[in-house]
């Protein structure tokens, strides 16, 4: 079971900057795109921290780790990072799945455009963190960020933008490490039907208003 997240905070540059933290009661199996704990693998817990739109370090996944070192979180897990206040988080469930998402769509853009984007300026992170109650098997846990994926890019769509997501979103999908294995994630599926409703709902709701990035507020 992966904990509610409890929100904290670390002194960086003068400031005190948000983080989430989820802890697991007992390992889980996750799959994901995280800087920090990405793959698929057995983690611990998960951390989302806010960072500002200044932002330049090119090693995420060696500050996470120092983050999670400062949060005295032990064993492997989970580092994903954004713009956006993660105070701001939403949190959504559906039969049993849980999903928490930090919205930021400052920077939409179709996945398959036919020139890279321009450089971000805007906050514009989607982080996606779920939790399905049963275990999912490999291909499942494939298949259920496939089916996040669709769900945030349905939302965004039905949010008004021409875009199916941003250049740096990240999705992880986490359940437990042991028990007989789900076979399918997809969106018609059990666990995958509940997950992209959801995620849907969770997404929906994060970008429905204006999402300032943390920098900006605390400058203002």
């Amino acid at each position: 079971m992966l904990s509610e997240p409890f929100l904290t905070s670390r002194p960086e540059d003068g400031s005190d900057i948000p983080l989430l933290v989820w802890r697991a009661e007992a390992p889980l199996l996750a799959v994901g795109s995280a800087p920090l704990g990405g793959g698929i693998g057995v983690r611990r817990w998960v951390v989302n921290a806010t960072v500002p739109m200044s932002y330049d370090r090119d090693d995420p996944a060696a500050h996470l780790a120092e983050l999670a070192d400062g949060l005295g979180l032990a064993g492997p897990g989970v580092g994903l990072l954004t713009g956006v206040d993660v105070t701001e988080v939403v949190a959504r469930a559906d039969g049993g799945v849980r999903v928490w998402a930090t919205v930021g769509l400052g920077t939409p853009v179709w996945a398959a455009e036919p020139a890279p984007a321009a450089p971000a300026q805007r906050v514009g992170t989607v982080n996606i963190v779920v939790h399905v109650p049963v275990r999912l098997g490999d291909a499942a846990l494939v298949n259920a960020v496939a089916t996040a994926t669709e769900a945030k890019a349905q939302a965004i769509w039905e949010l008004g933008l021409p875009a199916t997501g941003t250049p740096t979103d990240a999705v992880t999908v986490l359940c437990p490490a042991d028990g007989e294995p789900a076979p399918y994630g997809g969106p018609r599926s059990a666990w995958g039907a509940p997950l992209a409703r959801a995620v849907h709902a969770a997404v929906l709701a994060g970008g429905a208003g204006t999402v300032v990035p943390w920098s900006d507020r605390m400058a203002g």
